[in-house]
């Protein structure tokens, strides 16, 4: 869903220009405006052109998380601005990132390679995520990927895999609510479109 919230949020962003937005659009200057302000609805043709111009479907990959393997954030070798990014085929909200699967602990559902897409911020109290996956991180900095279980305590969780051993009677730093899984050949497929779409580009 585009909304003009996500409209101004990437405008500012990105430094881009409500000209340049209209350009991209095919439409007059004030079209922007209008849309901006409220007097105007995005049109359905226009959303494409929107979402590429402000690079709305890119979500930024910011590490790995562990499925098995266990991976601590002070440790892995991730430049600043993550592993890169990958584009959607549909805007999503800013205020996600992404992770790259780790390990083979939570198969047949999660493999080696897939990204999980969640919110940046917690969005719930922890008790309200018993029984779901999620990407998490330790107190003690790991990451990982994994089913979140009421601990012996209130502030503790036991971490639940498909095919390894629970990890119990830890403290969570963070929960990352999963929004979108991508399994690795769908990504590798994108990612092939996008690299397509490049050279054809850099072909004009």
């Amino acid at each position: 869903m585009l909304d003009v919230k996500m409209v101004v949020a990437a405008l500012d962003r990105t430094g881009k220009s409500k000209g340049g937005l209209a350009e991209a659009m095919g439409v007059r200057p004030g079209a922007v405006s209008e849309i901006l302000s409220g007097i105007r609805l995005i049109k359905a043709s226009e959303i494409a052109p929107i979402v590429e111009y402000l690079e709305l479907n890119m979500v930024p990959i910011m590490g790995r998380v562990g499925a098995g393997a266990s991976i601590e954030p002070d440790f892995e070798q991730v430049p600043p601005d993550g592993l890169g990014e990958i584009e959607l085929p549909f805007p999503l909200s800013e205020e996600t990132i992404a992770f790259e699967v780790s390990g083979d602990s939570m198969l047949p559902k999660y493999e080696n390679g897939d990204v999980i897409v969640v919110y940046r911020e917690q969005r719930h109290p922890l008790s309200s995520y018993y029984g779901e996956e999620a990407v998490v991180r330790l107190k003690s900095g790991e990451r990982y990927l994994k089913t979140i279980e009421r601990g012996s305590s209130a502030s503790q969780v036991n971490l639940k895999s498909f095919n390894a051993k629970p990890i119990n009677g830890v403290k969570l730093e963070w929960i990352g609510e999963i929004c979108l899984t991508l399994p690795r050949g769908q990504i590798n497929r994108m990612r092939g479109k996008t690299a397509a779409r490049a050279r054809k580009a850099k072909g004009k």
